[in-house]
């Protein structure tokens, strides 16, 4: 028998919560009315929204004050050039950057939505190779926006030791809290110039987002190619391709799309 209880007495529940009884229990109707009135009943989470593609926000009932999250777009990895006789190692592409911003929107109904686009890889194209594309733009109507992180830069050794670089990342503002997305990382390629006889290539990861990593790097030994890897993380960027001394190169990887998050209070 737990101490301070007697069997076979009913306990009692407090409705109103009495701040002279100290017998009865509360109940969480009770409670939360009390603790309500205590806070003035108002800044309470309720519900949030997600967009991973361009629309409007409309403000549910009862809703006053939201906190965004905006990411912008992913850049694309480079490329690198099939050529036998040379290395080549793509750098990454940027992420996109990030505003965090807490807004009163007692006096809004709905708001614009835009979604950066994902930075394309740089295509298999003739020497040098191509870039990566910066990725786009998102914003939340006209009060917080982030750009899209640059593409990560071709690569194609000229030399016994090349390397390339990746794409910068984008930039919030307008929020509470504005941040960079991560710079894609470098490409390193080494070989023989010319001979054709020792080739090996690094290609760059992709910047990381605020939501996480970017595409991964590849490694390219002689005589073969890797495509870069595409981003999957919300805003981070695309992984470079790799090719060591092979005539056939490897396509950047794509970054991925921005996103905005919409958390609801009361």
């Amino acid at each position: 028998m737990a101490q301070g209880f007697t069997t076979g007495v009913p306990i009692s529940i407090n409705t109103d919560l009495d701040p002279g009884s100290n017998t009865l229990v509360p109940s969480q109707l009770a409670v939360k009315t009390y603790v309500d009135a205590q806070v003035g009943g108002s800044g309470g989470f309720q519900s949030y929204q997600i967009f991973t593609s361009g629309g409007t926000w409309t403000k549910p009932a009862g809703i006053n004050n939201v906190l965004v999250y905006v990411v912008g777009g992913g850049g694309g990895g480079g490329s690198a050039v099939g050529f036998t006789g040379r290395s080549g190692a793509g750098g990454g592409g940027g992420a996109g950057g990030c505003a965090i911003e807490y807004i009163d929107v007692t006096g809004t109904a709905s708001e614009t939505v835009t979604i950066g686009a994902a930075g394309a890889g740089g295509a298999d194209v003739s020497d040098p190779g191509g870039s990566g594309a910066s990725g786009g733009t998102s914003s939340f109507g006209s009060f917080c926006s982030a750009t899209g992180g640059g593409g990560g830069n071709p690569g194609s050794s000229t030399s016994s030791i090349g390397v390339y670089t990746g794409g910068a990342g984008g930039a919030g503002s307008g929020g509470d809290i504005n941040s960079n997305g991560g710079s894609g990382g470098f490409g390193l390629a080494v070989d023989d110039v010319g001979t054709g006889t020792i080739g090996n290539a690094v290609a760059a990861y992709g910047g990381a987002s605020y939501f996480g990593a970017g595409g991964r790097g590849n490694l390219g030994v002689s005589s073969t190619f890797v495509a870069g890897a595409a981003a999957v993380t919300k805003g981070s960027g695309g992984g470079g391709a790799a090719q060591g001394n092979s005539s056939t190169g490897g396509v950047g990887g794509a970054g991925a799309g921005g996103i905005v998050v919409v958390y609801e209070f009361t």
